[in-house]
């Protein structure tokens, strides 16, 4: 028997593969399929079930694709409507694979058809469970989520939630392993730990929900308090897990198009594009197309996209390092941003050598404390990260929101904007730029660098 933990640490997304006597099986996977039929192919084995805990919402599943390239049917557990053909499995059936055997445990509240599947190994002994959002490493998952025509309200959802994890998860064996779908960083839940992968056993010991520390109402409110606002994208996202969406062969055919200078600005001029740069925050502030959105590769890039560029149907041109596009693409595909009209050939360099570019003022966070009472500073980390230090007179504008409260920064002053190391301030930075602010600073380093300087930090107490 072989468990494999797929994960993809932009999405914070864990996909599984399980194979067994020439068999196997595939739990939540991510929309590019290569890696789920390589493995296959390795030992000789056939994909014999797809398995879907859920249709989420925070990234494209390969479901439809893998099925297709595999002819293996997809299982979604009770209560699921999708538009394709598929197994609606009841509560407690079983599928084998080759030895091994995975039972169905429909444990609703993250959404009403949320599925965890409980795998036996060879002598019928529970192994592990696969949990999808319905547990995480010491959270579960957020009760608001589900599509708004089911008209539950998340307090509701909380409730169910509680029953699933009380009557259909905390009875198992202490020794089994949680294998969830999301990992800290996850929009999907709000205090996930580190860990991928935990036994049952510790998981009720550390973590709220299965500890007996909470009662229902106290979970409940635990649960559904304080929530921030879901990314826009998500519901684009769950319409195309449960209706249907392009193969990526197709979408990196329709995309990866190379634009010549001239073809690039003509582009441009369509209503609505966007520039996409996507290379490293200190490469883009040293220059870059006017008018570009920063949301580099080397962060969590897929998510930031969802929740800066929000609409998945939006035009986009892509500025990527020389070789990057494809990765580029795939990354966009994950979550749905399907409609790249093409890449500029030759990179930033070919824009640069004959055209004005814009850049990005910066500033140590040595040179900001000797200029501290006399500047603007934007602070775009999450409130959960003020917290631990903050400074005095900063104002506060998380970049999950920064773009609807653009309004309450003065476009006339000069703007000294920090997060916590350099990534989501160069994000805000190019979002003020684009929307004319023309005197913005990043500080460099972030909030990392600025407890190293000689700044007063204020705590909460």
């Amino acid at each position: 028997m072989i468990v494999k933990q797929i994960y993809t640490g932009c999405l914070f997304q864990g996909a599984y593969y399980v194979e067994s006597n020439g068999e196997a099986a595939v739990i939540d996977p991510l929309r590019e399929v290569s890696e789920y039929l390589n493995l296959a192919e390795s030992s000789n084995s056939k994909i014999k079930y797809i398995f879907e805990t859920h249709f989420h919402a925070d990234f494209i599943s390969g479901h439809l694709t893998l099925s297709k390239k595999t002819n293996s049917p997809i299982i979604f557990g009770p209560k699921a409507n999708p538009s394709f053909d598929c197994i609606v499995a009841e509560d407690n059936q079983v599928f084998k694979i080759g030895d091994i055997s995975i039972t169905v445990l429909h444990t609703p509240g993250h959404t009403l058809e949320s599925t965890c599947y409980l795998l036996k190994d060879e002598n019928d002994v529970p192994h592990c469970l696969f949990t999808g959002d319905t547990l995480f490493i010491g959270d579960v998952g957020r009760p608001d989520l589900a599509q708004k025509s089911l008209n539950f309200s998340k307090e509701e959802l909380a409730g169910v939630l509680y029953d699933s994890i009380q009557n259909r998860i905390a009875v198992l064996p202490d020794n089994i392993l949680i294998y969830p779908a999301h990992g800290a960083g996850s929009a999907c839940g709000k205090n996930m730990m580190k860990e991928t992968v935990d036994t049952l056993g510790n998981q009720k010991i550390v973590n709220y929900a299965l500890n007996g520390s909470l009662l229902k109402n106290e979970f409940i409110n635990e649960l559904t308090k304080d929530l921030p606002d879901p990314p826009v994208y998500f519901p684009s996202n769950v319409k195309l897990n449960q209706e249907g969406y392009d193969d990526f062969e197709l979408v990196l055919n329709n995309s990866l198009i190379p634009l010549d200078v001239k073809k690039f600005k003509e582009l441009m001029n369509i209503k609505d594009v966007v520039v996409l740069d996507v290379r490293n925050q200190n490469e883009f502030k040293q220059g870059f197309v006017p008018g570009s959105v920063f949301i580099g590769l080397n962060g969590s890039f897929a998510p930031w996209v969802g929740s800066i560029i929000k609409d998945i149907n939006t035009k986009l041109l892509l500025v990527c390092d020389n070789g990057l596009e494809k990765e580029t693409i795939l990354r966009l595909s994950r979550v749905g941003f399907d409609n790249c009209l093409g890449y500029l050939d030759g990179g930033f360099s070919s824009w640069s050598s004959n055209n004005t570019f814009d850049i990005i003022e910066s500033v140590s966070a040595e040179d900001l404390s000797h200029k501290i009472e006399k500047v603007n500073l934007i602070d775009v980390r999450k409130s959960g990260e003020r917290l631990n230090g903050y400074l005095l007179n900063s104002k506060h504008i998380s970049l999950d929101s920064f773009q609807e409260k653009i309004i309450e920064i003065d476009i006339k002053d000069k703007h000294y904007v920090h997060c916590a190391g350099g990534y989501r301030s160069m994000i805000a930075c190019s979002i003020l730029k684009r929307n004319g602010y023309s005197s913005v600073v990043d500080v460099e380093g972030g909030f990392s660098s600025i407890r190293n300087s000689n700044f007063k930090i204020i705590k909460n107490v």
